[in-house]
């Protein structure tokens, strides 16, 4: 009986011991899990791009005039051989005061000069009929002997002269007619008026069958040759653009598979590699880095139907697809980390972290492949802090 007491003490004691233990005990860290599993994998590199128009036209003045009204807008359809747009020769500047009383001189003068050149060709058809009779006259003579050959063939000359000078004065009241003309339409053309002729104006026709993209004038006024009018372009051929960087590029080859996500559609859209440009450009990236881009040409295989209302300058997330495999085993890329110069994870085996070394394979955005170092169906720690070591017991979070 004497013994009692002691055990009981001892008992209490343990007890005390026993929860100051679990008392004292660190407390389960939180973890974030996700499973190790098998499944389809792929190796891309993803980037924005934007949509272009693979064979644009942009439709100029072919010369300097006064543009009608641009009636197609963005949007329109235009068939081939299809009239855009209508040129007219330039309205005549209007005059002021001054210059229209010169014009105005200038008419009277060239009236004057018009009326002399009249008269002198009068004078001259005159003067011809003159000679051509008095040569006519000696020539039908019945006796042949009472003029010399010398005299008729100088009468023959003096005739031939006559004429010659009754010509050029018919020609000079041509010329002072025409003069006449200039001056007089110098003048009653004097207030900006435009030639409403319709044989006078040149209709621009469109070179292909296609949707106008971008309308750079819209209302009538003058223009010099070669101003951009509107720009049009076959919807059918849109491609997609997309600048990688010069290190991801390099991956990338002709007739690789890309697949457009984040356009709009319910639907990626499918696309195969066009063509990389073999020059590249420096941009500055949104943190203020160079970076190397290399333009890449992406040709959509999709059926049109698909992106129809897909336009010219539309944002795409293109992936580009650089190797597949039907099953391959796969953790997410966050649960990976640097221990030393090996990649590891930790494992939650039996409630603890449980330090794992990995051999790592490619990556696709936020999964990773893994050669070998864990099985499928393991438990790994997504994003492990500095709270982790291994052992450390674990508490995955709901």
């Amino acid at each position: 009986m004497r013994r009692t007491p002691k055990i009981l003490a001892s008992l209490v004691a343990l007890a005390v011991l026993a929860a100051l233990f679990l008392a004292l005990r660190p407390a389960p860290v939180p973890v974030t899990v996700a499973t190790a599993e098998r499944g389809p994998f792929q190796e891309a590199v993803t980037d924005e791009g934007r949509t272009r128009l693979r064979d644009p036209y942009v439709i100029r003045a072919p010369v300097s005039g006064f543009l009608h009204r641009v009636t197609p807008e963005p949007g329109d359809a235009v068939e081939q051989g299809g009239t855009l747009f209508r040129l007219e020769p330039q309205p005549a500047p209007m005059l002021d005061p001054r210059a229209r009383e010169r014009a105005r001189s200038t008419v009277a003068a060239a009236g004057m000069q018009l009326e002399r050149a009249r008269a002198q060709a009068e004078a001259a058809r005159a003067r011809r009929e003159e000679l051509e009779a008095a040569y006519q006259r000696r020539r039908d003579l019945p006796d042949p002997t009472l003029i010399s050959e010398e005299t008729l063939d100088r009468m023959r000359a003096s005739f031939r002269s006559a004429r010659a000078e009754q010509e050029a004065a018919e020609r000079a009241v041509a010329v002072a007619r025409f003069e006449l003309r200039g001056a007089r339409a110098a003048l009653e053309i004097a207030s900006g008026q435009r030639d409403e002729d319709a044989a006078s104006t040149l209709a621009v026709t469109a070179p292909i069958a296609g949707t106008v993209t971008e309308r750079h004038r819209c209302c009538q006024g003058p223009v010099n040759a070669g101003e951009p009018i509107l720009a049009i372009g076959d919807m059918d051929d849109l491609e997609v653009q997309v600048d990688l960087l010069s290190m991801d590029a390099v991956r990338v080859q002709q007739g690789m598979r890309v697949v457009l996500e984040r356009w709009g559609g319910q639907q990626p859209l499918e696309g195969v590699v066009r063509r990389v440009k073999p020059a590249g450009f420096t941009r500055v990236s949104a943190l203020g880095v160079d970076e190397q881009r290399v333009p890449v040409f992406v040709r959509i295989t999709s059926p049109r139907s698909e992106w129809a209302r897909l336009g010219e300058g539309y944002r795409v997330e293109a992936r580009f697809i650089l190797a597949e495999e039907a099953s391959a085993l796969q953790v997410p890329s966050s649960a990976l980390f640097r221990d030393e110069d090996r990649w590891a994870l930790f494992l939650v085996e039996e409630g603890r972290a449980r330090l794992r070394h990995v051999a790592i394979g490619p990556h696709s955005g936020l999964r990773t492949r893994i050669r070998s170092g864990i099985e499928a169906g393991s438990t790994v720690i997504e994003q492990p802090g500095d709270r982790l070591s291994d052992g450390t017991r674990v508490e995955p979070a709901d």
